[in-house]
Order: structure tokens, then sequence, then C-alpha cells
């Protein structure tokens, strides 16, 4: 655990949350803090995902989410599941709106967003958390809220995947989002077509090309291009969590607003519009937090944590260490992620990404703190055990 600071030692004008439910801190050493409704630091431990078993086949009970939970260090339940294996159970929780369900979705290839700039949206939010987030403004349970639980944005990567612009700017046109992305772009470029041709150092005779290049899977990856893709992401994200916040403090002035969950990687310029006053507290994935507090104002939830992915199995470079079975390097990586997490003053919690095995997935290189069968994963609950217990101490 970090230093001992004494507890009424917080940063004036740092706090964010209302009196009596979970808030947030800033320490006199520049750590931030969760703090639960009586105002004692709670270090954010939670699952995400978490449901009831099914039956066991041999007859036997079959074992307490709830119990598993608690027994192996969690303090809470985190999105998804049944709400039957965490929140009925007496365990603090997150809770999502879905924004998603608000006004149109852009779907692609790595992308799955609202359409923040269709009006239907705008209008959408505000009833949506009306009906999702004023019944529970009063739930001293509730320790903040998620606008979305699964999106994608659609990054640049070496897979050949169009990245968001040009996903965007490939949209059919009853999308208002097309619209945005096009008058966006050829604003950087003086409104000339061949200007930004130019500029991305590629053929773009008419605005078709650019959408057989997105039906074809021909990613648009230039430097002037991937320049413009951030410019269009970042103003993305800003409008996405401006929206959904004002929508959730409307509804909610009680509850904490932590942004949004992103399956995959959301890349930097979506995590430079999730910041302080939109959103209170940033989820992030766990694998892209920096060493080091990036940014003094802004706390963060580490999520999507888990070390089955291919990225901590690799081998590695040379000598003895490079000898290491896969199960021994993804176990060395687990340990140097966890410590980088601890480390980090604007960390003030995390979420393990699934609580059980996918479909098709083989243990000890699967993902779940249970496996289907219902067996526990101790190549994860050992160590993220004595983690949790280290960070509740």
């Amino acid at each position: 655990m970090p230093p001992h600071v004494n507890e009424t030692e917080w940063r004036a004008g740092t706090r964010r949350g209302a009196e009596g439910f979970f808030h947030v801190a800033q320490r006199a050493d520049g750590r931030w803090a969760l703090l639960d409704p009586e105002g004692k630091p709670f270090f954010l431990r939670a699952v995400h995902g978490v449901r009831a078993p099914r039956a066991a086949a041999d007859g036997d009970l079959p074992a307490d989410p709830a119990a598993r939970l608690r027994a192996w260090g969690f303090n809470a339940a985190g999105l998804g599941g049944d709400g039957a294996a965490g929140r009925d159970d007496g365990l603090p929780f997150l809770a999502v709106v879905d924004f998603l369900g608000a006004g149109p979705v852009l779907a692609g290839p790595g992308l799955r967003l609202p359409d923040v700039f269709a009006p239907e949206w705008a209008q959408g939010t505000q009833a949506r958390a009306a009906e999702v987030c004023a019944p529970l403004a009063r739930d001293r349970a509730l320790i903040g809220w998620v606008g979305d639980a699964a999106l994608e944005w659609a990054q640049p990567a070496p897979d050949g995947r169009p990245a968001l612009l040009q996903q965007c700017l490939s949209l059919e046109p009853g999308f208002a989002a097309y619209h945005a992305a096009w008058e966006f772009t050829l604003a950087l470029h003086g409104g000339r077509l061949d200007a930004l041709a130019r500029a991305w150092d590629t053929s773009l005779a008419n605005k078709e090309v650019v959408r057989a290049r997105t039906r074809a899977e021909q990613p648009i990856a230039t430097r002037g291009y991937l320049r413009d893709d951030a410019r269009w992401t970042r103003e993305f994200a800003r409008r996405y969590f401006s929206g959904a916040s004002a929508a959730v403090r409307a509804a909610d002035a009680n509850h904490l607003f932590l942004g949004a969950r992103s399956l995959g990687r959301a890349g930097p310029q979506v995590a430079a519009a999730a910041v302080f006053p939109t959103v209170d507290i940033a989820l992030a994935d766990w694998r892209e937090l920096p060493a080091r507090m990036a940014n003094p104002a802004q706390p963060m939830v580490a999520s999507e944590v888990g070390w089955a992915g291919a990225e901590f199995v690799r081998p590695l470079a040379g000598g003895r260490v490079g000898r290491l079975t896969a199960l021994e390097r993804m176990l060395r990586r687990a340990r140097a992620g966890l410590a980088r997490l601890e480390r980090n003053p604007a960390v003030v919690g995390y979420a393990w990404a699934r609580w059980e095995d996918e479909p098709g997935e083989q243990p000890p290189f699967a993902g779940g703190l249970v496996h289907a069968n219902g067996a526990e994963a101790r190549e994860h609950t050992e160590l993220i055990a004595q983690f949790n217990a280290r960070m509740a101490g």
C-alpha cells in the first residue's frame, strides 16, 4: 500500500461526488483515493460480468459468486453480469446507462459507437438517463455510472482495419456522423478535396474513393491521414463524454461518472477527452496506464485487468529468463503490471476483465477467474488474492 497519509489531509477543492455517497478526493501527497459513503478509503477491487453459477453436474450446490469474490479479496461488482451475483448480495457496484440505445449506432470492423452528432442521440441521452439513473440516485451502494459497457473506437491497428475517421467518411449519408466527418476533415484543408488528397498523400478523385477503400478493407494509413484521424477521434470522444455526463448529472447529482468501458484499447485521443470536469474518474485499460500520473487532475480505475493474452505469454529476450515456460512468463508479466498499477498515484481501484472463461479458451491461458466447469482459476486467483490483501491492508 502507499505510505500512510493522515486521512484529514486532503487537497482543497479536489472532492468529486456528493457527501454520503461514494466520492473521490486527492491526498496532500498527490495520490487520489476513492472514499466510501462514510468517508473511509475504498480501493476498488471489482470484477466485470459476475454471474450466478450453473447447476453442478453432480448435484452439489454450486459455489456462491459473492462468497468467492469476498474470499479472493474483491469488494465490488463491476459491469455486466446478472446483478443477483453481486449487487443483490450486498456488494457495492458499478452501473451502466447504455447510451448506445439512445440513438443511431455506428458499427463496423472494430467500431461500435453512438452517432453523437445525431439529434436523436442528443435528445435520447436525457430520456435514457432519467429512466436508468434517477431510480438509483439515492442508492449508497452504487459507486458510479458508466455511460456504455462495450464501446469500440476503431483505433489505427496493424491488422489492416480502417480507423475511425475513414469509417465515418464511408458511412451512408443518412448518418449525421458522415456529414460531420466530411465537414470536419475538409475544414482542416481549406474545404478542398484536392488539398485533402495532397495532405494524405493518396489519390482521392471523389468522396466515393474513401468508401470503396473502406469496403475493400484497405486502410488509409499515411502520416497526414493519421494526424486527422487523431483530431477526429478526440472530437468524437469529447462529444460523447460531454453529452453522456450532462445527461447523467441531470438525472443523478449524487454519484460519480466514470466515462465508458471500451472493448479493446481506446487510444490516447479518447483518454485525453475522458477528463474532469466531464469525467470524475476515468476507466482506463490497465495495459494503457502510464507508469506515472499522466494528469494530476484525473484519477483512474484500471479496467480490463487480466493476463491471459498473447502479449503476456510471448517469449522474453535472451538468457535464462528466455527459457521460462509460457505460464511463468505470464505470471512474471502479471506481477510487473500489478506493481505498476499499485505505484500509480492516479489509480483508485481496478476491475478484473471477466468472471468466467470465454468459449474456446484453454486454461491456464484463459481469462476468467472461474473456468467453464465452475472450477477456480488458481493461476489467476492466487496472485490476485495476494494483491487484493495488500491493497486492503
